[in-house]
């Protein structure tokens, strides 16, 4: 479960200046609040790494944008502020032309969020609402629970429900771009081999 903390709020650049948890915990700045959450499980990270492969290979080959993982802090909102840490984040070279020596000031097109048996409802839709009202054009929520994926555009109260059997497409954020919902989770016998994040 996140934890806040107790005091005044602080600024993104306080919160940049913070000690990183030493027992690996997360923290996001929410409205000026520090909130602490546990590390993430090890099929959470699994799915994240395959959202970064997937959308990395298909940037890189294309030199479309800029690519981030690992939570890296991106400033949603000012007074007070908001610093989120996607799971992977995407901006086009148009909208965002280099890396920032600090937290990107700038909403990604794309935010890709994998879910945490900690995360409550209240707290995933918050993000989503966040995300798009800053301006990222497109959010996929993964659920390793369900092994689906809920996709977002405009509309934070209404969502696209893709489960396996179905191909996440990058729209007009990522043209071209199709990955098969199964390829994200993790096979679900253990000695299923797995190659090039597809399920054999």
């Amino acid at each position: 479960m996140a934890t806040a903390t107790q005091g005044r709020l602080l600024t993104a650049e306080e919160f940049m200046e913070l000690p990183n948890p030493i027992d690996g915990s997360k923290q996001e700045l929410v409205r000026g609040v520090v909130i602490t959450m546990p590390p993430p499980k090890a099929i959470h990270g699994y799915c994240a790494a395959q959202a970064t492969i997937a959308i990395g290979g298909f940037v890189g080959q294309h030199r479309l944008g800029i690519l981030v993982a690992n939570d890296t802090g991106v400033l949603l909102e000012r007074g007070p502020d908001t610093v989120r840490g996607p799971d992977v984040a995407y901006w086009s070279f148009k909208r965002q032309a280099f890396v920032p020596d600090g937290y990107f000031e700038l909403a990604p097109d794309l935010a890709v969020e994998v879910l945490s048996p900690s995360n409550t409802r209240k707290q995933i839709d918050t993000k989503i609402r966040e995300y798009l009202k800053a301006g990222t054009k497109l959010v996929w929520v993964i659920d390793p629970l369900d092994r689906s994926v809920r996709i977002y555009r405009t509309d934070p109260d209404r969502a696209v429900f893709l489960h396996s059997g179905a191909t996440l497409d990058g729209e007009d954020v990522l043209p071209g771009f199709q990955f098969p919902v199964t390829g994200l989770f993790p096979p679900e016998t253990p000695d299923a081999p797995v190659q090039d994040g597809i399920e054999s």
